[in-house]
């Protein structure tokens, strides 16, 4: 179709419901170019706006390989050399993968796959390229094959992490977590512990993690290490490496255990005597949640970073926030879900400004911002962030993290948006950056929109410490309402969507006006700043009130057994 002598772009074709016609229109452009990567692409937006899904998803799979190999060909790649040579393609894809290309990377480790690799890393990591793309049911099945093959405890764990995108992905990494637990963390029977039931002598408290001052654990600890009451806890570290105490303003006591085997980590935690033992880190990689069921403390728990179960049954209690309750989420848990209010912790920012002006003020656009790993683009999100920026033509939407420096999936990204009328050019994408770099960016975002069903954690809080509001959506599980623990008790029971046409109206009305972005910019420090999770203390005591809970109620219990 064309318009006075220029061709009607693509977007348009699409928003105006051309979609058939820009089909047949791309077809033609195949029969003379059949190797245009480009026009694959659009062909896929073209098929996916008219709901022929099947024949879109060959399309893009046809422009994903067609480009990758392209890209690694420019790379001085050798592509025959690729088919045939699994070390060879496994040497390319682990390089574009830790480069950051997982697209690219995933065109290679596929190769190696096909032509017979067999080394449980090379895997593992072929399917973290298709989980990092947003893949998921892909990635899902990749892990699957992957623990099948190597089936190891650290190896089967992949494919629990990989269930949070995937369809119905709450209810089925329940029944995958119960099924790891059963394999390789059986519930045995309890020890009997010696710990003193004195009422008022100091709990000693214990916490796993791979480490505590370089995971996206230390925002999140450093407040309560340094806040402890030394009278009435004894506080231990429990991670892989050994790491300086001096990193805590208050005595700690560090223990490495990543030499040791599950029973040796278990036997030194009973020889500290803990009472309390917290699992910081849940299934993600590193984790040591073998050592859980063996019960090397009176009373298990799990806090912070994982958000679902265990399904270790000898783990007592996972502590969450009131705000992602609902029906069914106690059945999804093994351990009792211990609610504790509307924070389960406290948040300390780094170093940074801690406000500015709505960009959208000076610039006379809105800026949309998702700093999100590309796992978390999901279909819905894609189709509620189509619709605002539809509407917000002159809007932009900035889409930052390290994967996004890849150049096939930034064309697979931009080709998701236009299938739902969006022009591309409104789509920026932005890699890693970090320290100054990357907390100045939040200074050129005028609303952060979280993702569904997979919303942000640290990143929201991250953009409300730098006095950006945070638009997040009241999805249909307790997962996908973990946005409401970050934004509700910052004072913005107004930026809780209650649906997606909820959320996508909310966007609207913030972004008709920029004196209405510049006023609600305005509360986001003062909010944040009153937040309950920004009380360190307060968090810590409240944490430790748990803790007393806990105990007591293990040695009412012990009593009378």
């Amino acid at each position: 179709m064309t318009t006075s002598g220029v061709e009607t772009p693509p977007y348009v074709m699409i928003a105006s419901g051309q979609g058939e016609a820009l089909v047949q229109r791309l077809r033609d452009r195949l029969d003379h170019s059949p190797g245009d990567a480009g026009a694959r692409y659009l062909l896929f937006a073209a098929l996916a706006s008219c709901g022929r899904h099947a024949e879109a998803q060959a399309a893009l799979d046809q422009a994903r390989l067609l480009h990758g190999l392209l890209t690694i060909k420019a790379w001085d790649g050798d592509i025959e050399r690729l088919q045939r040579d699994a070390d060879y393609a496994a040497a390319v894809g682990l390089r574009l993968y830790n480069a950051g290309n997982v697209a690219v990377a995933c065109i290679a480790l596929t190769a190696a796959v096909q032509a017979g690799c067999n080394d449980p890393s090379t895997l593992l990591t072929h399917a973290l390229s298709l989980q990092h793309q947003g893949r998921a049911d892909e990635a899902v099945e990749a892990f699957r094959a992957v623990g099948a093959r190597f089936p190891t405890p650290g190896v089967t764990q992949f494919l629990l992490t990989a269930m949070f995108a995937a369809k119905d992905g709450v209810r089925r990494h329940a029944a995958e977590a119960r099924a790891w637990a059963a394999r390789y963390a059986p519930s045995r029977p309890s020890p009997s512990f010696a710990n003193s039931r004195a009422a008022g002598r100091p709990i000693r408290v214990g916490y796993v993690n791979p480490n505590f001052t370089q995971n996206q654990a230390r925002q999140f600890v450093a407040p309560l290490f340094d806040h402890h009451d030394r009278d009435r806890f004894t506080v231990f570290a429990f991670p892989n490496q050994p790491e300086d105490a001096a990193s805590w303003a208050a005595p700690l006591e560090i223990r490495p255990i990543g030499a040791l085997a599950d029973d040796a980590a278990a036997e030194l935690i009973r020889r500290e005597r803990i009472d309390i033992l917290i699992d910081c880190w849940g299934h993600a990689a590193g984790s040591r949640l073998p050592v859980f069921a063996q019960r090397p403390a009176p009373i298990l728990a799990s806090w912070l970073n994982y958000q679902q179960t265990s399904g270790i049954a000898a783990i007592d209690y996972v502590i969450q926030t009131d705000l992602v309750d609902g029906d069914g989420v106690d059945e999804l848990f093994v351990e009792q879900v211990w609610r504790m209010g509307d924070a389960c912790a406290a948040f300390r920012p780094d170093p940074g400004p801690h406000g500015s002006p709505a960009p959208c003020v000076a610039a006379g656009r809105v800026t949309f911002g998702a700093f999100i790993n590309p796992a978390k683009l999901s279909d819905l999100t894609v189709a509620m962030w189509s619709r605002i920026l539809a509407a917000r033509p002159t809007a932009r939407l900035v889409l930052k993290y390290a994967y996004f420096v890849d150049p096939v999936l930034q064309a697979v990204t931009q080709s998701r948006f236009l299938a739902h009328g969006v022009n591309p050019s409104q789509i920026e994408f932005r890699g890693r950056t970090s320290g100054a770099a990357y907390q100045a960016e939040f200074a050129e975002i005028d609303l952060a929109l979280d993702p569904s069903p997979c919303p942000g954690g640290t990143t929201s809080l991250e953009a409300l410490s730098r006095g950006v509001p945070v638009l997040t959506l009241l999805g249909d599980t307790f997962y996908a309402r973990l946005g409401a623990s970050v934004v509700g008790p910052a004072g913005f029971p107004d930026l809780l969507a209650p649906s997606p046409d909820a959320y996508v109206a909310k966007a609207l009305e913030l972004s008709e006006e920029s004196a209405r972005m510049q006023a609600l910019r305005e509360r986001v420090a003062p909010g944040f700043d009153a937040a309950p999770f920004r009380d360190e203390v307060g968090m810590t005591r409240r944490i430790e009130d748990v803790y007393t809970a806990m105990f007591r109620r293990w040695c009412e219990t012990a009593q009378a057994a």
